[in-house]
């Protein structure tokens, strides 16, 4: 399977206990810049941007199996033996495959409102959104906002999808490709088979939000037997950023 080399930040002190933090679809290293510098007091963060996302090169391919091998990948190029790892919505699905299928690289492991399950919802309505902007008439971003209000009402979700809108040579485009997006955006709502695995046994705590119907204890308990679980209450999917202080406190107590 062909990895990438994955664009990163980094926070806090080399000697710490590793921890690397996965962000979710459509997000990037920098959605976290804040939990992260928060977590650096403890430990040595690195926020890597998913292959697609951020920075990161683009590749046609976008799956857990490929994502969890960009993983590898990164942890091996700096030598750690071991990580533990934080993930929200795709990255915690990233990082429930990378530790069925690595769990002898992982120390602990936190997952933020998700679970290894399939849902059944579309980004087709999202991704479509942003295909349909009309980029060439766009002079600043708040016309973008604007502009995006009719087919995302949410406000906080149009301002983060508009993080990957950037000015280049003078003029707005995508940061990320929305073709790539549509394509893979089944496998980002899927869950591989997991059948053929262990369980992962290790130290695993699912945190979720009261107001999200992501997660369900029954869904979890099969492939990690041994996982604590969490609710934050007055926070839905986004609870990082709804309740960061409570989540962080989690994270760092786990």
């Amino acid at each position: 399977m062909e990895t990438m080399e994955l664009a990163f930040e980094e926070f806090g002190d080399p000697d710490n206990s590793p921890l690397i933090i996965l962000h979710g679809f459509f997000a990037s290293s920098r959605n976290w810049r804040q939990i992260a510098q928060r977590l650096s007091a403890r430990f040595h963060v690195y926020v890597p941007d998913m292959r697609n996302h951020g920075v990161s090169s683009h590749h046609p391919l976008m799956d857990y199996p490929s994502m969890a091998a960009d993983l590898l990948r990164f942890i091996d190029d700096r030598g750690l033996e071991t990580v533990s790892l934080l993930g929200h919505s795709m990255g915690g699905k990233v990082a429930m495959w990378f530790a069925l299928t690595a769990p002898d690289r992982v120390n602990k492991l936190i997952v933020a409102d998700i679970a290894p399950v399939s849902y059944k919802h579309s980004f087709d309505n999202t991704v479509l959104a942003l295909k349909t902007l009309p980029l060439a008439e766009i002079n600043n971003r708040k016309q973008a906002e604007t502009l995006l209000a009719s087919r995302i009402p949410e406000l906080s979700y149009r301002q983060f999808l508009l993080q990957n809108l950037i000015l280049k040579d003078g003029k707005y485009c995508w940061r990320i490709d929305l073709d790539i997006f549509h394509r893979m955006a089944p496998n980002i709502a899927a869950f591989p088979n997991a059948d053929h695995l262990a369980p992962f046994t290790g130290k695993a705590l699912f945190i979720a939000g009261g107001d999200s119907d992501f997660v369900k204890l029954e869904d979890i308990k099969s492939l990690f037997p041994e996982a604590a679980f969490s609710t934050i209450a007055d926070a839905g999917h986004w609870l990082h950023v709804q309740q960061p202080d409570v989540f962080t406190t989690l994270v760092e107590s786990f």
